[in-house]
C-alpha cells in the first residue's frame, strides 16, 4: 500500500468521525495510531522507491549527459576534419593553377625561344645558301665562257685551272656541310 493511500484513507477516517459542537470530533486513538503505524511501514518503502529513483535519476542525467557532450565532440571532431578536408582541397586547387600556368607560360617562352632561334638558324643558312648559289652561278659561267674559247695549249695554265677547281669545290663542300649541320640542328630543335 503506497503512503498515498493511507494518507487518504486517513483523512476520510478523520471526516466521518462523529462531530461535536464546536467542529470537534471524536476519533478513536487505536484506530489513528493504526494509521500511523501503516504510514511509517510505508514510508521506508517509499523513501526507498524514491532514494531509487532519485539514484537512478542522477544515473540516467549524467548518462545524458555524458552521451550529449560525446555528441557534441564527435560533432565537432567531424565539423573540424571537415573544415580541414576543405581547406586541403581548396589549397591543392589552388597550387595545381599555379603549377599549370607557369607550366603554360614556361612552354609559351620555350616555344617563343624555338621559334626565334629556328627563324635565326634559317636567316643564316638562306644567307649562306645565296652565297652558295652565288658560287655555283659563277662556276657555271666561268665554264660557260671556258667553252666558248678555244682550248689554251699552254701546259702552265692547266694546272691553274685544275688548282681553280679544286679550290671552289672544297669551298662549296664545306659550305655544304655547314648548311646540312644547321639542318639537322633545326630539326633537332623542332622535334624536342
Amino acid at each position: 500500500m503506497s503512503i498515498y493511500r493511507v494518507i487518504d484513507k486517513l483523512e476520510a477516517y478523520i471526516r466521518d468521525g462523529t462531530v461535536l459542537p464546536l467542529r470537534r470530533r471524536i476519533l478513536s486513538e487505536e484506530r489513528l495510531f493504526e494509521f500511523i503505524e501503516k504510514m511509517r511501514s510505508t514510508l521506508p518503502e517509499e523513501v526507498g522507491r524514491a532514494k531509487l529513483i532519485a539514484r537512478d535519476k542522477d544515473r540516467v542525467l549524467r548518462e545524458a549527459q555524458e552521451r550529449a557532450e560525446a555528441i557534441v565532440a564527435e560533432a565537432s571532431t567531424a565539423h573540424v576534419s571537415r573544415i580541414d578536408e576543405h581547406e586541403l582541397v581548396i589549397q591543392a586547387r589552388r597550387t595545381a593553377e599555379i603549377v599549370l600556368r607557369e607550366a603554360e607560360e614556361k612552354a609559351q617562352r620555350v616555344r617563343a625561344g624555338a621559334d626565334a632561334y629556328a627563324a635565326q638558324v634559317l636567316t643564316d643558312l638562306d644567307g649562306r645558301l645565296a652565297v652558295a648559289m652565288g658560287s655555283v652561278r659563277k662556276g657555271i659561267e666561268a665554264l660557260a665562257t671556258q667553252r666558248a674559247r678555244p682550248p689554251v695549249a699552254s701546259p702552265a695554265a692547266a694546272p691553274l685551272a685544275d688548282a681553280a677547281a679544286k679550290s671552289k669545290r672544297v669551298a662549296f663542300d664545306a659550305q655544304n656541310d655547314v648548311v646540312l649541320s644547321e639542318t639537322s640542328e633545326l630539326e633537332s630543335v623542332r622535334v624536342t
